[in-house]
């Protein structure tokens, strides 16, 4: 398969530049895998669309305010610093630009109110990426620092600076291990009243953690699907949703994925355990493109993803290309939000 084969055209005023008023407000384009047929509704009517025996499982990462801005040491000159993750006490994993001055041995100062972030460039790799020292000479604990300093690490397809918003809105509202550089966004449409609903109707809720890295922005650099790898992320699976997702997974019921991530992680942790989901922590770098088989989940709850995206390709997967990019012009048509502040998409 080719790449250009997931490809679409999306008007850039589509693109959603901030949140709805209210999460739940999100327009919700349902596919029907059986028989392909859209129905266009909004997030509030989840609870409704799903059945009492379902079991949600949604994403508990939380974001940390990676984006750092600074300048190098001495000549005073912009930087910009995207944590990806942290290696050991001193040591990132990041994106740095511009990246043709910051070679090794370059000197960085992230700095706010007093408080100064110092960096050192050790290692210089591929496409931006860097590894990097960071310290506080005051004793400050390096984390700390990030929180005063930082701000939200919003995508580069949102074309404006980060606000106070975004602080609470590109987070979801259970998002509780800190660790990931962007959003599980498929879950920024989710508030506690809907999924007190989901409960109300018999639908059990239950949690993994995956931290979003650097893959969710990482461009597919190859021309045929199969050739592209994802990078690896960090994930938790607690031995309560082991148990339920197996539990349903004997009786038959139906497992919905909230976001890709989510869905990558089950995936991931039923392959681990061989045929049954295995608790526990692990690195994942699982692809699904099309023609890998789903073991685990039976609906997706996911937004708009970009084109050519390995995000894309997981939607392909599991809808089937052409329904999936056939219900894309539709929204499009129908001037859906697209993207992480846009809206969303349940495929059942």
């Amino acid at each position: 398969m080719l790449v250009s084969d997931f490809d679409f055209e999306l008007p850039a005023d589509r693109i959603a530049q901030s949140p709805t008023s209210d999460r739940e407000a999100a327009r919700l384009l349902v596919l029907d895998r059986g028989s392909g047929v859209l129905s266009h509704r909004t997030v509030t009517d989840l609870p409704e669309l799903l059945s009492p025996s379902d079991l949600v499982v949604v994403n508990d990462t939380r974001v940390f305010p990676a984006r750092l801005l600074g300048h190098r040491v001495p000549s005073g000159g912009a930087v910009e610093c995207l944590l990806l993750a942290r290696i050991d006490d001193e040591r990132w994993d990041a994106l740095m630009h511009p990246g043709q001055k910051l070679r090794v041995g370059a000197a960085v100062v992230f700095e706010t109110d007093g408080l100064r972030l110092r960096g050192e460039v050790l290692e210089r790799r591929f496409h931006g990426r860097r590894t990097v020292r960071l310290w506080v000479e005051d004793g400050t604990s390096v984390e700390s620092a990030i929180d005063r300093l930082g701000h939200v690490p919003l995508p580069p397809y949102i074309k404006r600076p980060d606000d106070t918003i975004d602080g609470e809105r590109y987070q979801t509202v259970y998002a509780t291990v800190r660790g990931s550089v962007a959003a599980p966004t498929a879950g920024l449409h989710l508030t506690h009243a809907l999924l007190r609903r989901l409960r109300k109707r018999g639908i059990e809720v239950e949690r993994v953690t995956l931290h979003v890295g650097y893959g969710t922005f990482q461009p597919i650099r190859v021309e045929r699907v199969e050739e592209h790898r994802v990078e690896p992320e960090a994930y938790d699976v607690p031995a309560a949703t082991a148990a339920a997702v197996n539990r349903a997974l004997d009786s038959g019921r139906r497992i919905v994925a909230v976001g890709t991530t989510t869905c990558r992680t089950l995936e991931t942790a039923v392959r681990k355990g061989g045929g049954r989901l295995s608790a526990g922590v692990g690195v994942t770098d699982l692809y699904l493109f099309p023609g890998v088989t789903f073991r685990v989940i039976g609906a997706l709850f996911t937004n708009f993803h970009l084109p050519r995206s390995s995000l894309l390709m997981l939607a392909c997967a599991f809808a089937g290309r052409e329904p999936l990019l056939a219900a894309y012009a539709e929204a499009v048509h129908r001037d859906y939000r697209f993207y992480s502040y846009g809206d969303a998409m349940l495929i059942l």
